[in-house]
């Protein structure tokens, strides 16, 4: 009896195991033949033609894609307050010495959303331009006695991005000298210009029209922080800037542009800024 017991035992362990390895086989094939499945699919997708929509998906895949190498250093001096006169009157006696080695796009004082800062922006044709320029200036006596020497010491922090600018945008003179210029930055949800790149330009552009602030450029983050996008706009005055904001708000083409957009934005910062004497951009 005991002989048979033991026998009906091995049997049934015996039957459990072949029924978990029958199961995990099955479960295993199933699982090759999706896999084999999906990347059939993935393949086929690949030797499909692209469809126009695919297309633009596919420019806008990650960042803005660039037909050059051309981009703009933003840079951003914060000033001990009891010294910003004198950084100012320095930089405008003195900011020939660094116009010499590259172009300056434009520099302004922040007068609303930050004080006692600067804000100017480099135009480079490359990044190994810009190592040249570097190298020059850390070589240029004049430089360093005159401006680097005394200027340093008056600043709190310094920080800088690398931009390009967006495919649709270009840079542009503003209608006449003077007047206010606005800096909006736009923190986007990840994904890059594939998910709000459509929604942006259209927001950016709404404010783009007659009988509003004229776009100056539109740029896109390289470095820095990513998924960051600014919009630098010309004002007649900062009164004007504020009349035409409440406009917009009951604008309907503004309105329908705009919530669009807002949808992918995480936060948004801006800056009201008077062009110094020496700045091109005026």
């Amino acid at each position: 009896m005991k002989s048979e017991t033991s026998v009906s035992q091995r049997i049934s362990v015996c039957s459990i195991t072949s029924s978990v390895v029958f199961v995990f086989f099955c479960h295993f094939s199933s699982n090759m033949i999706k896999f084999r499945c999906s990347a059939l699919r993935s393949a086929a997708a690949l030797l499909s033609p692209v469809t126009p929509a695919a297309q633009r998906c596919l420019r806008f895949s990650s960042a803005p894609q660039q037909e050059h190498s051309t981009f703009y250093e933003f840079r951003t001096y914060s000033i001990h307050p009891h010294l910003n006169s004198a950084f100012l009157q320095l930089t405008n006696e003195k900011i020939h010495l660094r116009t010499a080695h590259s172009q300056l796009i434009g520099y302004w004082s922040i007068e609303y959303g930050g004080l006692n800062k600067v804000f100017h922006i480099w135009k480079y044709d490359s990044y190994s331009q810009r190592a040249g320029v570097r190298s020059a200036l850390s070589q240029d006596p004049s430089w360093l006695s005159d401006y680097i020497s005394k200027a340093i010491p008056m600043l709190t922090s310094q920080d800088n991005e690398v931009t390009y600018m967006l495919p649709w945008s270009h840079l542009q003179a503003p209608p006449q000298e003077g007047g206010v210029y606005e800096l909006a930055s736009y923190m986007m949800h990840p994904g890059g210009p594939a998910v709000w790149g459509d929604t942006f330009q259209a927001s950016i552009n709404s404010h783009d029209a007659p009988g509003y602030g004229k776009l100056i450029g539109a740029f896109h983050n390289e470095l820095g922080p990513m998924n960051r996008v600014h919009a630098l706009r010309w004002f007649e005055s900062a009164d004007r800037r504020a009349e035409l904001r409440h406009r917009a708000h009951t604008d309907p083409r503004v309105v329908a542009a705009v919530r669009g957009s807002v949808v992918h934005l995480d936060s948004q910062e801006n800056k009201l800024m008077f062009p110094l004497p020496f700045s091109p951009l005026k």
